[in-house]
């Protein structure tokens, strides 16, 4: 199936032109889905337009948005086009979408990892990263919920040296993510996307970026694998 999607590929490419080729080929092997960030009942529109364009900038590819009491609205000025490349996945239908998320995500194998000043756990420079993690961050002022702080796998905090308890969420965000990140880099875990992963975000990338690209990936199909 790999080999079929690379040659669907290549027809999208001889369409776009060679910088977006280079610049998809450049940017997705730099992406992780080892790393992913779930946002909680965030009410304040520019620091979630803000974390969806961090979570770009550092190359991560999914963020989980739990919508309890606020909708998650993205400010196109904040987020500058980060909504495009990241993938958003919205939690918001029947009682419990904290819970709902938090199943999901430990079905797929991660640890949830809940962002708090308010436990004496591991730093984000001491967290073991050799599973994926599944970063939660709740409120400024409330955090995160209880559903939560009873689910989640381990706890962690931003080292602080003033008399504020916390940072804004969006820098929280960014300053985890860039400590993790370096971290990765420098480690042997294999935490970046496998190429057959590259190949499937690729296509999805020329997908949103052309008229019906859904229909021309289909059509591409047909003439290169349907059998006689």
């Amino acid at each position: 199936m790999h080999s079929e999607n690379k040659a669907v590929l290549s027809e999208f490419y001889a369409i776009i032109s060679q910088s977006k080729q280079e610049m998809y080929d450049r940017i997705a092997a730099e992406r992780t889905q080892h790393l992913t960030v779930v946002l909680e009942n965030i009410h304040q529109e520019h620091n979630a337009s803000a974390v969806l364009r961090s979570c770009d900038c550092f190359g991560i590819q999914d963020l989980h948005v739990i919508e309890k009491n606020n909708q998650y609205k993205v400010q196109r000025d904040i987020a500058l086009g980060a909504g495009r490349w990241v993938d958003l996945y919205n939690y918001d239908k029947g009682n419990q979408p904290s819970i709902d998320c938090i199943q999901r995500l430990k079905a797929r194998g991660y640890k949830i990892v809940a962002t708090t000043p308010h436990t004496n756990d591991v730093t984000i420079n001491d967290l073991k990263l050799d599973q994926p993690i599944a970063l939660v961050f709740g409120t400024e002022h409330i955090g995160i919920s209880p559903e939560i702080i009873e689910m989640a796998d381990e706890f962690v905090k931003i080292p602080m040296f003033g008399f504020s308890e916390s940072f804004n969420i969006s820098v929280s965000v960014a300053i985890t993510l860039n400590t993790i990140r370096h971290r990765l880099e420098n480690s042997e875990i294999l935490w970046k996307l496998t190429e057959e992963e590259q190949t499937l975000l690729k296509l999805k990338w020329c997908k949103k970026i052309l008229r019906s690209g859904q229909e021309m990936e289909d059509e591409f199909r047909r003439r290169l694998f349907q059998k006689e």
